[in-house]
């Protein structure tokens, strides 16, 4: 036998072995895999899955508080779509770009640092006029703090809490937007749990978030998201992820619906905070969702 051959026989054999394990899985032996991953990461993660073909969910610390980070933009973006179905504006409107907003400790005005912010190019044109639906678009796959912050005056964030409670989210909390310092020294911060993250996209992959055209929107643009190094990270390119990260120190979330080929589609859930080596948290979230992925492409 030459080696090309043996080659050819050593890669169908690995295959076979790896399709072998895949099969033999159960729910509670990956949980366990999962769980042995994530532990070899200092830090405190959490994990929600659920299959919306069988309903079958693994739940690790899913109902941990998290501080938010840019995962609450999905929570805005929903609002957003709830009030402009209930006709309070369009998607068509425009706002002129500003960088004053009122901190809702005092109603004290405070600007962004442009330095601190993902998307640098909407800084450029302060005083002109832009879209509801492109901030959105920009809030969502650039994870632009400067939209963020116009579009939560938009809509007020006590009513995008008062949405998650309407979809059966009880813990996420939306109280404010970007870097306001005041609040966040009185501990008054944008907070989440995985349990919550998963069950308003559930909502969103479902049609239930607003309605289904809404639900549709909002998906189209979740999908173009840029940040793609935790639930995508791993899985094969043509897998498409409709998904909203967040990131601060410590603290590395991704979120969303994954869709595979045959029509099927799962949410997942990854959240972490205090951890001390951040590559290696990412490295680990994504191995996770490979995990997943195997597990749920198995059971076809």
């Amino acid at each position: 036998m030459n080696l090309s051959k043996i080659s050819i026989a050593v890669s169908v054999l690995a295959a076979g072995i790896l399709l072998s394990c895949q099969s033999k899985m159960t729910k509670d032996k990956l949980t366990q895999h999962i769980a042995s991953r994530l532990h070899e990461q200092p830090g405190i993660y959490a994990v929600a899955f659920k299959d919306l073909a069988s309903g079958e969910e693994i739940l690790i610390n899913e109902r941990e508080s998290f501080h938010a980070a840019s995962t609450m933009k999905t929570p805005v973006l929903i609002e957003l779509c709830r009030q402009v179905v209930a006709g309070k504006f369009s998607l068509a409107d425009s706002i002129i770009v500003h960088n004053e907003f009122k901190s809702i400790v005092d109603s004290s005005l405070y600007t962004l640092d442009k330095q601190d912010d993902s998307e640098l190019e909407l800084y450029n044109h302060l005083g002109e006029k832009r879209s509801v639906s492109s901030l959105a678009y920009d809030m969502i796959i650039a994870s632009s703090n400067l939209a963020t912050n116009m579009m939560i005056e938009l809509v007020d964030a006590r009513n995008v809490t008062q949405t998650m409670r309407n979809l059966g989210a009880k813990d996420i909390q939306v109280l404010r937007g970007v870097e306001d310092s005041k609040a966040f020294q009185q501990g008054l911060n944008n907070t989440t749990t995985a349990y919550d993250l998963m069950i308003i996209f559930e909502k969103i992959a479902t049609g239930e978030a607003v309605n289904a055209e809404a639900s549709q929107i909002m998906i189209d643009i979740l999908l173009d998201q840029k940040f793609n190094e935790i639930i995508p990270a791993k899985l094969p390119k043509h897998i498409k992820v409709a998904h909203k990260t967040g990131n601060i120190t410590g603290v590395n979330h991704d979120s969303g619906v994954v869709f595979l080929p045959d029509g099927r589609k799962y949410i997942l859930v990854l959240l972490s905070k205090e951890a001390t080596d951040e590559k290696a948290a990412i490295e680990a979230m994504a191995s996770v969702s490979e995990m997943i992925y195997s597990y749920v492409r198995s059971k076809k």
